[in-house]
């Protein structure tokens, strides 16, 4: 899965006011502005003419929470990252199924489509690229929700299922119930739909085991490598966003 800078400041216009300083005439103090100034509508179109959307109330639009996260941006898409690296933080929004004391770091993904067509995005090729200062650049494919709940139940590891001798006929295995409910939690809060349909900005959390050693995430970017138009299948460069050091997290 940049950071980029706060907005400028909004135009302010001033209403006006009543005038005081003439004898009474008709029409002073009491006529009603019924049109913006023209200096003030000239601002307000190179506002927009640069690119600040522009409120009713004549200060820009505040900045998407996409907008101010890393990033990378082309070809109409947006892919913002925001890592969960705080306990605290990620408890808030995971509960008991909290990744970070399992050593995951969670990573919540925001996609933009800022055009008229569906993106389709391979999920299962997206990998935290990490590259250590003082080693060799390694790649960590993301985890599915079931392999998160599984490592979160049995952070020693899960033990070998006992079996019967005979087991009862008719029965089938009952599955892991511990892991079954964390998977439950997760699931709703998961990036899983893979197709941003147009104008439209879909996101989620994906899950990568850097093994406890959170910093890492300094030094590590989400890599989208497969990412298309459809129903044309034309193929985008790849995208990669650098979680960087100084993003609060």
């Amino acid at each position: 899965m940049n950071i980029f800078p706060a907005r400028e400041p909004g135009i302010i216009v001033a209403a006006a006011s009543k005038a005081h300083n003439f004898p009474h005439r008709r029409g002073i103090g009491h006529r009603k502005m019924k049109r913006p100034s023209l200096c003030a509508a000239i601002l307000l179109a190179c506002a927009a003419a640069a690119g600040h959307p522009v409120s009713q109330a004549g200060s820009p639009a505040p900045p998407t929470a996409e907008e101010v996260l890393p990033h990378d941006r082309h070809d109409g898409l947006t892919i913002s990252a925001d890592p969960y690296i705080d306990a605290e933080r990620a408890k808030k929004t995971f509960g008991k199924a909290n990744p970070i004391p399992a050593g995951i770091l969670p990573v919540e993904v925001f996609l933009r489509n800022a055009t008229s067509q569906p993106i389709r995005i391979d999920l299962t090729t997206i990998q935290l690229e990490v590259r250590p200062p003082d080693s060799k650049r390694q790649e960590v494919d993301s985890l599915t929700t079931v392999e998160v709940a599984t490592v979160i139940a049995h952070p020693q590891g899960a033990a070998a299922p006992g079996t019967r001798r005979f087991p009862p006929i008719g029965i089938p295995a009952s599955g892991d119930k511990k892991v079954a409910n964390i998977a439950d939690i997760l699931r709703p809060l998961a990036l899983d739909a893979d197709v941003v349909p147009p104008m439209s900005m879909i996101h989620g959390f994906l899950f990568f085991n850097l093994s406890h050693q959170m910093t890492l995430a300094d030094n590590a970017s989400v890599y989208v490598p497969d990412v298309m138009f459809v129903p044309s299948n034309k193929p985008m460069m790849f995208f990669e966003v650098a979680l960087g050091t100084k993003q609060a997290r």
